[in-house]
């Protein structure tokens, strides 16, 4: 789960990591009254969930009160990566003399953490790391979370800072990496961290994500993830706990693992248009088959629904029980097409073609999806 920036830095202020001053704001009027309240300049700042907001057009510098009104205006309405944001932060705006990077984040390849840091940070820091990777520095952190202050003094020298500069980044560094373990996070970043000509270092942008393995362990009054999601087909699928992903197609897929999912997204894909990627995981039953029917139907102009389902430990028969009920109840007339395979397999396709379904007995999703075009073909003659 990802915090917005505010709540971000909140936290961050909490472990005594410098933060400017700021407001969050749901409305021009108050954007304006934060800005002469904090006194200008200052910075207003889209809260939305994704990279590259300034890039995006979603952080702006207001020097007067008709800018603040103005910009707020215009951010309120703005799409940020197709996100409209429904608040903002005015954030007094600070003079640095320089911008750094410091992340802490999970490597994917060592299967640990990794603290990351840059002389050169901002919003073209995924370019210094693309074009310029001798210029990024990485320290592989301790599992068990024996970071010391010591180290954090070491790296800030590497970076090229002494004197009180060094003394500031250092203490942001082991702070940050503080709050990554205490959050059990997957990503603290901070970027960027500006630093002023006397060496007082100051946190610009705030990015906290935590593992939502880890919520109920973290002693703190975090959001519920549900409610991170703006998508109400995404929200309403993790309700239901299955893995759901809107796309932009008309063809509705169910399958009971990511890989079936993916393999049926792919083919599709090939000459139809996905609209979602819905898996169930284990533990399919009636009624969770019926509520993903339920979930996929809620997408606009759907021409058909694809079933890919596997049954191993999941009992598909019931599945299917579930799939025919929905049929039933909601009177559903477009053409659904499933693959379903494994144990009591023939008790499933009976089940099915008794709600109508056209099964395919072909072990390979390609027979399956071939069969689905050839339905939407004669449909459309």
């Amino acid at each position: 789960m990802r915090l917005q920036e505010y709540e971000a830095k909140e936290i961050f202020k909490t472990y005594g990591i410098p933060v400017p001053e700021f407001r969050v704001v749901r409305d021009p009027e108050a954007a304006l009254r934060a800005g002469l309240d904090l006194g200008l300049p200052v910075m207003l700042k889209a809260q939305v969930l994704v990279g590259g907001r300034g890039k995006a057009g979603g952080v702006l510098k207001c020097e007067t009160p008709e800018e603040v009104l103005t910009f707020s205006e215009e951010l309120f309405r703005r799409e940020i990566k197709g996100l409209v944001p429904k608040e903002l932060m005015v954030e007094k705006a600070c003079e640095v003399e320089k911008e750094i990077y410091l992340g802490c984040a999970v490597d994917g390849y060592e299967g640990r953490p990794v603290l990351i840091l840059s002389k050169r940070g901002g919003v073209d820091v995924e370019d210094v790391f693309r074009r310029h990777p001798e210029k990024v520095n990485k320290f592989p952190l301790p599992i068990d979370g024996g970071f010391l202050p010591y180290q954090a003094r070491g790296l800030s020298k590497e970076l090229g800072f002494s004197g009180e500069g060094m003394l500031s980044i250092s203490k942001v560094i082991y702070l940050l990496v503080k709050v990554f373990y205490e959050y059990e996070a997957l990503l603290a970043e901070i970027n960027p961290l500006g630093v002023s000509s006397g060496g007082d270092s100051i946190c610009l942008d705030a990015v906290l994500e935590v593992d939502n393995a880890a919520l109920k362990r973290i002693r703190a009054n975090l959001p519920n993830p549900a409610t991170r999601i703006e998508n109400p087909i995404e929200r309403k699928g993790r309700e239901i706990g299955v893995t759901y992903v809107d796309l932009d197609g008309d063809i509705g897929i169910i399958s009971s693992g990511a890989g079936l999912g993916m393999c049926s997204m792919d083919i599709i894909g090939d000459r139809l248009r996905p609209a979602n990627f819905l898996e169930t995981g284990g533990g399919i039953t009636e009624e969770l088959l019926y509520r993903c029917m339920e979930l996929v139907t809620m997408k606009p102009n759907l021409r058909a629904i694809f079933i890919n389902v596997y049954g191993g430990i999941n009992p598909i028969h019931e599945g299917a029980k579930g799939v025919v009920r929905f049929i039933r109840e909601k009177g559903l007339k477009i053409p659904i097409v499933a693959k379903a395979l494994g144990n009591r397999q023939e008790e499933t396709w009976e089940i099915l073609r008794s709600g109508g379904v056209e099964v395919v007995e072909e072990t390979d999703t390609e027979s399956a999806v071939k069969r689905l075009c050839e339905i939407l073909e004669r449909g459309r003659s």
